[in-house]
């Protein structure tokens, strides 16, 4: 597929699912067929691996601001370029960068990639495919905190870990820990334990949708900070949720409703 340089290039942000291939939307399966170059991390990048059309371009996942300069950058000379993320892009993912980026432009910058087409396409985050297979833990009202502290202080993490504790929101925590830091998890089950009861249900999904899925639940009086990884997203029910069976769910109602 050849493009010139007057052609008008395109920037399409998209999310490629939890892990399956089967769980990549025909939206972003069309816009990875038309596309001429890929930009994203290493992992992504390797999905794409064997498709001849597309020229692949791997970085570190400590690179986004530069990924997206260089993506606006060729996709300003007329390419039909994407940005990959895993799960939803628009979650803890490339699309803030590739805005990020987009409003902090150079005039010049600004003006080369006037003409490019900017698109976030969703995928199915890792958060909804873990709640999916363990049943509906999410179910009423919850909120998504990512437990790293690269972007955020820990101590805005803890307060938004403890408000919504006492406010009875569901919780999907992204990014529990890793080995550069192991302490995220381990923060926050301290701030679980002193607000909510020891009977809170605790979901521990890793590699979900992966050959090696496992899923685990447990109740906060028995959870530990080594059943998590950078791997695993953690959802903690509420003080209604319950297990039915092997599912686990929180009821669409709320006492006095």
């Amino acid at each position: 597929m050849k493009h010139s340089a007057a052609a008008r290039g395109s920037l399409r942000v998209v999310g490629l699912g939890p892990g399956d291939d089967a769980l990549i939307t025909d939206q972003v399966r069309a816009s990875i067929a038309a596309a001429t170059d890929a930009f994203g991390y290493f992992p992504y990048i390797e999905r794409l691996q064997g498709l001849g059309h597309l020229q692949l371009h791997a970085s570190d996942n400590r690179e986004e601001l530069d990924r997206a300069r260089a993506a606006l950058d060729l996709a300003a000379q007329g390419r039909q370029v994407l940005m990959l993320s895993s799960g939803d892009p628009g979650v803890f993912a490339m699309a803030s960068a590739v805005f990020e980026v987009l409003e902090g432009a150079a005039p010049e910058q600004r003006q080369r990639w006037a003409a490019v087409d900017v698109e976030v396409q969703p995928g199915i985050t890792a958060m909804l495919a873990a709640a999916a297979r363990l049943g509906a833990p999410l179910g009423h009202d919850f909120c998504c905190i990512n437990l790293s502290d690269n972007l955020k202080p820990a101590a805005v993490i803890e307060r938004r870990i403890r408000l919504a504790a006492q406010a009875d929101f569901a919780m999907a925590f992204y990014n529990p820990c890793s080995k550069s830091r192991p302490q995220g998890f381990s923060r926050a089950l301290q701030v679980l334990q002193q607000e909510c009861e020891p009977e809170r249900l605790i979901c521990f999904a890793r590699n979900v949708s992966r050959p090696d899925e496992t899923l685990n639940v447990v109740t906060l009086a028995t959870a530990a900070p080594a059943m998590a990884d950078m791997r695993t997203v953690v959802i903690v029910g509420n003080s209604l949720t319950r297990r039915v069976g092997p599912h686990v769910y929180t009821p669409r109602s709320y006492p006095h409703a």
